[in-house]
C-alpha cells in the first residue's frame, strides 16, 4: 500500500466563489478523489496549509510515502521549518509531486536549487499534451497526446535543472511550449512535476490528468532499499 498525503494551501477556495464553484470541497478533494478512484494501492489523506504544522507534522511526514503538493497564492506563508521537515524527508525517501503552480513553493526551489520561473498567461486556451516518452511508468495508459481546454498558459524558459527525465511536452494555443512532465531525484527521493492544474479551471476531474497524477505517485513511491550509512565506517573483513 502506498501511503499518500495530498497538500493543498486551500486559499483560493475559501474567497474567490469563482474557485469554490469548480472545487466545492477544494482541489485537494479533488486530487484524492483522483486517486481514490485510480484503482490502485493507494491510502490516501489530505493536509492543508490552515491547520495547525500546516497538515504536516512530523507524525503524518513519517507515515506517507508520497506527498503531493498544490500552491499558488501563500507560498511565503509556508513555515520554513515545514518546508525544512519535507525537504528532510524526502532527501530520506518521501515521494513528492509537484502540480502546476507549487513550481513555485518553497519546497520545489529548495530542492531544484533554481528560480523556477517561467512564461505565463490566463487566455482560456488550449493545452497539447505530447507523451514524449511513452516506456516510462508514468506515461502509463496515456495516449501518444491529450488536450486541455481552458488551461492556464505556462511557457518557457522554465528554470529548472535538467530533468533526469522529461515524460511530457506541452503546446499552447499561443504557440508557447513548456517541459510539463518531469522527474528529478534528491538523495532517495523521487520527485514528479506535473505542469497543468488552474484553480479556476476543472483540470484535476480529467481522467487522463488523474491518471498521470495516479501514476506519479506510483512511481515515486519508496522503493524500499535499506537507508544508507555514511560517516566513520567500520570494516566489513579483516584488514590484514
Amino acid at each position: 500500500m502506498v501511503r499518500v498525503t495530498v497538500w493543498n494551501e486551500y486559499k483560493h477556495e475559501q474567497i474567490h466563489d469563482e474557485v469554490r464553484n469548480v472545487y466545492p470541497k477544494g482541489i485537494h478533494a479533488a486530487i484524492a478523489e483522483g486517486l481514490e478512484a485510480a484503482e490502485e494501492d493507494f491510502i490516501v489523506r489530505t493536509a492543508t496549509q490552515p491547520e495547525p504544522e500546516h497538515g504536516l507534522t512530523q507524525e503524518v511526514l513519517d507515515s506517507t510515502d508520497v506527498l503531493i503538493w498544490w500552491g499558488h497564492m501563500a507560498h511565503d506563508e509556508v513555515d520554513d521549518n515545514i518546508v525544512n521537515r519535507v525537504h528532510e524527508r524526502v532527501l530520506n525517501g518521501m515521494g513528492l509531486v509537484v502540480l502546476h503552480s507549487g513550481h513555485f513553493s518553497k519546497i520545489f526551489k529548495k530542492l531544484m536549487g533554481t528560480g523556477c520561473d517561467l512564461k505565463w498567461r490566463e487566455a482560456n486556451e488550449k493545452e497539447r499534451i505530447w507523451t514524449v516518452d511513452p516506456s516510462h511508468p508514468i506515461a502509463r495508459g496515456i495516449p501518444e497526446h491529450f488536450e486541455l481546454k481552458p488551461e492556464e498558459m505556462y511557457g518557457e524558459h522554465f528554470d529548472i535543472p535538467a530533468p533526469d527525465e522529461l515524460i511530457f511536452v506541452s503546446w499552447f494555443e499561443g504557440g508557447e511550449v513548456f517541459r510539463s512532465g518531469c522527474t528529478f531525484r534528491r538523495g532517495q527521493g523521487k520527485i514528479f512535476y506535473f505542469r497543468p492544474g488552474h484553480e479556476t479551471y476543472p483540470t484535476y476531474y480529467h481522467p487522463l490528468v488523474r491518471r498521470v497524477i495516479a501514476n506519479g505517485a506510483k512511481w515515486a513511491a519508496p522503493s524500499g532499499a535499506a537507508r544508507p550509512v555514511r560517516g566513520n565506517h567500520q570494516p566489513l573483513e579483516t584488514i590484514g
